[in-house]
């Protein structure tokens, strides 16, 4: 039956999952011209408009034509609703369809993992893989980097009501600041994004197209893993279906996961990674008990809070007309700006959700409109949208496969709420906001909440009406995660298979107090660095 099967060859790193960590592992590894890498990617080509402008994203989520469509299973703690979850089924991954902000997270974020164990992740180590891979606007400032392969940029527009929300912000006890990315990103203000001139700077522009001219790299697209051949205690190769073809592949030195925090801990249990009760179940058979596989998941639930107000432009009215849809489509056809560079969010605040807080716990995603739901058309009337979530959730959850075919779709538990401790944070979360809104700066526009609007003042009321409300905002990290009794060690190999790593978001311990794209980015390049050196060992 083996002869049967269509061979790619035999490559010294075959790394699966073109996304954010996987263009950035094949630009690193094939950099060395005398190894061989190769590049599965399940979805196609990122060569759509949608994805270059920016404000595509709300033509990408929901797309299967570059997402997976995932969803979660029913969800307790969000009043029995399942969420969608998108993730990048596409080259480039999320970071050709997510929000486009960059955000590195806290030092104090880095310095947990090293205290948790895992040597060589603390902030003095992991700062100089960030600046290494920038190409920043701020020009002669040694926490930033110029001249590597991910662009960031000024936002390409400002609203006068994310202006006042800011000064609201600042009546409210929250300072402003112009750079969330030095270590402390306490304060309000404009994010900075992954875009060049108003379009999109996705992983594949960044990283991936420089380094596909090399001969020694080859990348595949369509080609969905059916799991990982283990021979010996030892990674080998995959198999996998490139179409409705059989395929596989052979690795010489390593095979590394980069499918992230949903498929790498599937890809894992399908190969025989994990507890062997559940491996059962699927017909798989066990061949290293790793009962942390699939556990650990952690993500950023946002409670999205709607103001009505009066007296200011906001998006609803500018893109409810022809008129307006059109000096919008103008402006971005001439200048490169206006509403069409937007990221989904323009304006960042990170504040406490209560004073005695020793460090901030809650990230606000202002935006100059609002909506139902994601997908639902602007509400006829002038309108923002507060966002907040929490950025240290105690909540755990899981991701599981739920069939011995990688292509029927896992099971994504992230049990959001479920931590007492994170419902309190979600009703001072909305306390707080309310506070924000009734400061002058906001009033003198009439600031009135539409969602969630009248509700008990006391934690399960808010906890309830926050739950009623929030959704994902697609931040899922920690289910290969690092440490002793993790899935992975402090080099991002999966304990008991040697020549098997995952390196992308899945491997986090705990998740970072921000946006998870640029960490992720930052995993990936930390990973290759160790993959080289225990090369030359």
């Amino acid at each position: 039956m083996r002869s049967q099967v269509r061979s790619l060859g035999t490559f010294d790193y075959v790394v699966v999952g073109a996304g954010s960590a996987g263009c950035v592992l094949a630009n690193r590894l094939s950099a060395d011209p005398g190894t061989r890498v190769l590049l599965l990617e399940a979805g196609g080509s990122d060569r759509w408009h949608w994805i270059r402008i920016p404000v595509g994203y709300l033509y990408c989520m929901g797309n299967p034509r570059v997402d997976w469509c995932f969803s979660t299973e029913i969800e307790a703690g969000l009043g029995d609703r399942a969420i969608p979850y998108p993730r990048g089924r596409v080259l480039g991954g999320c970071s050709s369809i997510n929000g486009m902000i960059y955000m590195r997270g806290h030092a104090a974020d880095y310095d947990h993992w090293r205290q948790l164990g895992n040597a060589g992740w603390s902030w003095d180590d992991v700062l100089p893989y960030f600046i290494r891979a920038e190409d920043h606007w701020r020009a002669d400032d040694s926490m930033h980097g110029q001249g590597g392969e991910w662009r960031v940029e000024q936002a390409r527009i400002r609203w006068d009501i994310l202006d006042a929300f800011r000064a609201a912000a600042r009546e409210a006890g929250i300072p402003p600041t112009e750079d969330f990315n030095r270590g402390d990103n306490e304060g309000c203000g404009y994010f900075e994004v992954n875009q060049r001139q108003g379009m999109r700077w996705n992983a594949v522009r960044g990283f991936l197209d420089p380094a596909r001219r090399r001969p020694n790299l080859e990348v595949v697209q369509d080609a969905h893993v059916r799991r990982v051949r283990i021979e010996d205690g030892r990674a080998v190769g995959l198999d996998l279906w490139q179409g409705t073809e059989a395929v596989r592949v052979d690795a010489a030195n390593e095979v590394i996961l980069a499918a992230g925090a949903i498929g790498s801990p599937q890809l894992l249990e399908l190969s025989g990674v994990g507890q062997p009760g559940r491996l059962a179940e699927l017909g798989v058979a066990p061949v290293v008990d790793r009962a942390a596989v699939g556990e650990n998941l952690q993500d950023h639930l946002q409670v999205r809070l709607v103001y009505r107000v009066q007296g200011i432009r906001t998006l609803n009215e500018t893109a409810g007309t022809l008129r307006g849809k059109a000096a919008i489509a103008l402006q971005y056809l001439l200048f490169r700006r206006g509403p069409m560079t937007m990221a989904p969010s323009q304006l960042g605040c990170f504040a406490r959700s209560d004073p005695d807080r020793d460090a901030v716990n809650l990230q606000y995603h202002i935006q100059p409109l609002s909506l139902d739901r994601f997908g639902a058309p602007l509400d006829p009337y002038p309108a923002f949208t507060a966002s907040v979530c929490n950025l240290a959730p105690e909540s755990r959850g899981s991701v599981h496969a739920t069939s011995p075919d990688s292509r029927t779709a896992p099971a994504i538990r992230p049990n959001y709420l479920s931590a007492p401790e994170d419902r309190r944070v979600a009703a001072d979360a909305i306390r707080l906001t309310r506070r924000i809104c009734a400061q002058p700066s906001l009033q003198r526009y009439g600031a009135t909440e539409v969602r969630p609007g009248p509700t008990p003042d006391d934690d399960e009321g808010l906890a309830s009406a926050a739950g009623a409300i929030a959704t994902s905002i697609f931040h899922p990290v920690g289910t290969c995660h690092m440490g002793r009794d993790g899935v992975v060690d402090e080099r991002l190999r999966v304990h008991g298979v040697r020549g098997l790593r995952v390196a992308d978001a899945s491997v986090m311990p705990t998740i970072t107090h921000g946006n998870t794209n640029a960490p992720t980015m930052m995993i990936a390049e930390r990973g290759a660095d160790m993959i080289r050196r225990d090369a030359r060992a």
